[in-house]
């Protein structure tokens, strides 16, 4: 299976486990130019930004160690082009991860981090 289907599949998982804990999901693949957020996602009057990581095997360390500050920029660029275009008006607006890992032989684990990083303003 090539990595674009796997990241599709993991992303999957990672909305259902959401969406199995009360979170509606508002977009999947948002993008603004050649930059994107996996999920987003809202709660009551919480809006999470969610970028989805996956490994499959234990050879490339935790799945979160990924999300660079270049990563973490991006994302923050597009959330806020998210909010321009759809409204603000959220109690919480926060960024969060989802790890997805897949050991041969057993069933794909899923670790959300709520509120995973901060940008400075």
């Amino acid at each position: 299976m090539n990595t674009h289907r796997v990241g599709r599949r993991f992303e999957a998982l990672a909305a259902e486990h959401l969406l199995a804990r009360g979170w509606t999901i508002l977009a999947r693949n948002y993008r603004f130019g050649r930059k994107e957020i996996d999920l987003i996602a809202a709660r009551g009057r919480t809006l999470a930004f969610v970028e989805v990581k996956g490994r499959r095997g234990d050879g490339y360390g935790h799945p979160l160690e990924a999300i660079t500050w270049r990563k973490q920029r991006e994302i923050s660029l597009v959330a806020r082009h998210w909010i321009h275009e759809n409204g603000g008006g959220w109690d919480t607006v926060r960024f969060d991860a989802i790890a997805v890992r897949e050991v041969s032989g057993g069933p794909p684990t899923v670790e959300h981090t709520p509120d995973a990083w901060r940008l400075s303003r």
